[in-house]
């Protein structure tokens, strides 16, 4: 898979744009605010359908317009395909591949395999649950449409569960529906848990011996499922646990409270690991995705590097580097230091300036 080219209109600081990649390394350099990051962020929504960032469609609408777009031209097995993605603030987004627009987002996936490595992702073992379920959300949906249409209606069930919880404290006799949100929500969590812990025993395949090349063979390394409650226990805790979700308002038992536990040696290095551990685990875990979409797709992702050499030490670079020299990666950092001139071959490189880019003939 190789990304051949981006073309973005009123996309956050981007009035317009249109740029080529190379199909090996790309790198991507100039001052911290200027839109590198943003650069970024269009390539992961046009695999993803959404921003790594977590943020509204309306928020990356350029200041003072109603509409953006970005196109991304992409060859998969030698033919080249279209993405056009049309973001507008007064509604839901419009989505074509090969000028056919699509009827729903997740038509999408599987199109542009994106990895995306920022120096956010470095903290996933140390930070909240939050943010590891959403790795294990974003990485299924790129990987299984049924996982994302079986989340999708999840989300769409929890939140109307919700909302009833709220509202049969003015209206008590509408605690006799809720028993119908109650069988959805069971449905749907039932298919989101059992692919998770399909999903954790592929990783776990993979995800030890990559870590023991980072760690010089020291350390064992596993990722242990920690959901909420079984399969089987849903439908049993969801009314266990009814008197208490009507007391508070919210839903206090289910996938969305799922979490991961990284263990090195048994050893549950959330509490326990150091920080270079903690890192190293990270980066485990970013180089996992790679051979799990080759897997998976029969086809090499795009590697995105938000400025996250800077924050790796010697070892850890060397070897992340090691590791991708044969798909196409996209790096961004703030200058082209010695570090990036003398460690790996560079094959193109890009000058960002306020929302201009320009490609450099000599580096």
């Amino acid at each position: 898979m190789i990304l051949k080219s981006v073309a973005l209109e009123h996309f956050r600081n981007y009035k317009s744009l249109d740029m080529e990649f190379d199909r090996g390394t790309n790198i991507l350099y100039g001052d911290n605010a200027q839109g590198k990051t943003n650069l970024l962020e269009s390539l992961y929504v046009s695999g993803t359908t959404r921003s790594h960032k977590g943020s509204k469609d309306g928020e990356m609408i350029q200041f003072g317009q109603e509409e953006a777009h970005i196109r991304t031209i992409v060859e998969k097995k030698g033919l080249d395909h279209q993405i056009d993605m049309h973001m507008r603030r007064s509604k839901g987004k419009g989505i074509a591949v090969d000028r056919t627009p699509l009827r729903k987002a997740s038509e999408l996936f599987g199109m542009l395999n994106v990895v995306f490595f920022s120096p956010e992702d470095l903290n996933i073992i140390k930070s909240g649950p939050s943010n590891r379920r959403r790795f294990l959300d974003m990485e299924l949906c790129q990987l299984d449409k049924l996982y994302l249409y079986h989340l999708e209606n999840y989300n769409k069930v929890l939140a109307q569960r919700n909302k009833l919880l709220k509202d049969i404290r003015f209206q008590p006799e509408l605690k006799d529906t809720l028993s119908v949100w109650d069988m959805q929500l069971v449905e749907f969590g039932k298919k989101i848990i059992g692919s998770r812990r399909a999903f954790l025993m592929q990783l776990n395949g993979i995800i030890n011996g990559i870590h023991k090349g980072i760690s010089g063979g020291k350390e064992e390394l596993s990722v242990e499922y920690e959901p909420d409650v079984t399969e089987g226990a849903l439908e049993e805790r969801l009314l266990r646990n009814q008197e208490r979700d009507l007391k508070f308002g919210m839903t206090s038992v289910g996938p969305h409270r799922d979490d991961l536990c990284f263990l090195i040696h048994e050893i549950d290095i959330r509490k326990f690991g150091s920080q270079g551990q903690q890192r190293s685990c990270a980066l485990s875990l970013k180089l996992s995705e790679i051979e799990l979409v080759r897997k998976s797709a029969q086809d090499t992702p795009i590697l995105i590097l938000d400025d996250v050499l800077s924050e790796l030490d010697s070892s850890r670079q060397n070897f992340l580097l090691n590791s991708i020299h044969d798909i196409q990666t996209i790096i961004t950092c703030t200058g082209l230091d010695e570090f990036v001139r003398s460690r790996f071959k560079i094959n193109k490189v890009f000058k960002v300036v306020n929302g201009v880019v320009k490609a450099e003939d000599s580096f």
